[in-house]
C-alpha cells in the first residue's frame, strides 16, 4: 500500500520546540518610545512575523535614561567613531550608549537570539546610512547607531536587518531565512552537536547554500571532510561562522537557476518526456523573471516526494520556511 501521508515541511525537522526568538526595535512593535512620543509600528512585523517570532524589545534610549518626549539626539562627526550628542543640551551620550550596549548585549545574548530587526536611520539602532553630522554643511549618510554597532561587532553571527530594507523581497526572503536556518543551528547545538550530526546538518542545507554562494559552500565542505585533526570546538565554531557568512550573500535567479537544474538531475530517471520538459519550461520562465521561484520549487518538490528520491527528500533547499509567509512568491 502507498504511503499517502504528507510529507513535513523541510523547516521544521531541525528545529527543537524552543520558539525562535528576535530582538527588535520597541517603536516597530507599537511601543510610543520615539523622541516625539509616538511610534514607528510596522505591519509586516506584528501582523505577519509576530504569528511565528517572539520578540525581545529593546529601546536603548529609554533604558539609558532618556525621557518621552525628549530633545532628540544625533551623531556628530569626530575620530575614530562619531558622537552621540543631544544638540538641545550639548550632552554628550556617547560613553553612556556604548557601556549600556556592551551590558545588553551580555543579556541579550543570553536569550539566545535568533535575529534582529532594527529601526533604520536611528542614531542609536540604525545598522547603516544614518545621518552623521559636521561643522556645517549637509550631513552624510555613512553612519551606524551607537547600539547597532556594537550588536554587530560582539555578535557576527547573528542575521540583523532594518525594517525598511525588509520591503525589498530578496532582503526579506534572505534575511528570514537566515533566521529560520539559525534557528536550525541553535536547535542542533542544544540537542548536542556532535561531528556526525554536523555532516548530517550540512548535507541537508547543501542545495540552500549554493543558492547563496557557492564558493561559500565549497569552503564549508571543505571544513567538513577536513575536521580530522581538528578539535570539536575549532570545527564547530569555523563551520558555524562559515554557515552564516554565506547565508548572509543574497540568493541571485542565476543562482536558482542552477540549483533548480541540480534538482531535476536527481529526476530525469523517473520523469517522463512531458514532465521533463513542462519542469524545464518552468525553470526557464523563472529564469526569465516570468514567474516567482515558488512556481518551479512547488513543482519539482512535488515529483521529488511523489518519486520519493531519499536525498533530495531531505534538502531543506525546497521549503526552507513557513510557506505561510509566502516569501518565494515574490522573488
Amino acid at each position: 500500500m502507498k504511503n499517502t501521508t504528507l510529507p513535513e515541511p523541510s523547516w521544521r525537522k531541525w528545529h527543537d520546540d524552543v520558539p525562535i526568538r528576535l530582538g527588535v526595535s520597541s517603536c516597530l512593535l507599537g511601543a510610543k518610545v520615539r523622541f516625539d512620543g509616538g511610534h514607528k509600528r510596522d505591519r509586516f512585523l506584528n501582523d505577519v512575523l509576530g504569528e511565528w517570532f517572539d520578540w525581545v524589545a529593546v529601546c536603548p534610549e529609554i533604558d539609558i535614561g532618556l525621557g518621552i518626549p525628549r530633545p532628540s539626539i544625533r551623531l556628530v562627526h569626530d575620530q575614530p567613531l562619531p558622537r552621540l550628542i543631544q544638540p538641545v543640551t550639548g550632552e554628550d551620550l556617547t560613553e553612556r550608549m556604548e557601556a549600556y550596549s556592551q551590558e545588553k548585549l551580555d543579556e541579550l545574548q543570553a536569550c539566545d537570539l535568533d535575529g534582529y530587526i532594527l529601526k533604520r536611520a536611528s542614531p542609536s539602532c540604525g545598522m547603516e546610512r544614518v545621518k552623521v553630522f559636521g561643522k556645517g554643511g549637509s550631513p552624510t549618510k555613512n553612519g551606524v547607531g551607537i547600539f547597532a554597532r556594537v550588536l554587530m561587532e560582539r555578535w557576527p553571527t547573528l542575521p540583523v536587518e532594518e525594517e525598511g530594507r525588509l520591503n525589498d523581497p530578496v532582503l526579506r526572503e534572505r534575511f528570514i531565512e537566515h533566521v529560520f536556518c539559525r534557528h536550525r543551528w541553535s536547535s542542533l547545538v542544544r540537542r548536542g552537536l556532535t561531528r556526525k550530526t554536523l555532516v548530517e546538518f550540512h548535507t541537508a542545507h547543501k542545495l540552500l547554500l549554493r543558492a547563496h554562494n557557492e564558493a561559500g559552500y565549497r569552503r564549508l565542505g571543505r571544513i567538513v571532510a577536513g575536521a580530522g585533526g581538528v578539535s570539536d570546538h575549532d570545527l564547530f565554531s569555523s563551520y558555524e561562522a562559515e554557515f552564516h557568512d554565506t547565508l548572509n550573500n543574497n540568493a541571485t535567479a542565476k543562482r536558482h537557476t542552477n540549483v533548480l537544474y541540480h534538482v531535476l538531475g536527481y529526476l530525469k530517471n523517473v520523469l517522463d518526456p512531458f514532465e521533463k520538459t513542462e519542469a524545464v519550461q518552468l525553470i526557464e520562465d523563472y529564469r526569465l523573471g516570468l514567474v516567482p521561484l515558488v512556481v518551479p520549487i512547488t513543482l519539482l518538490r512535488h515529483h521529488v516526494f511523489k518519486h520519493r528520491i531519499e536525498y533530495m527528500m531531505g534538502q531543506i533547499y525546497l521549503e526552507p520556511h513557513p510557506r505561510e509567509l509566502m516569501l518565494r512568491n515574490r522573488v
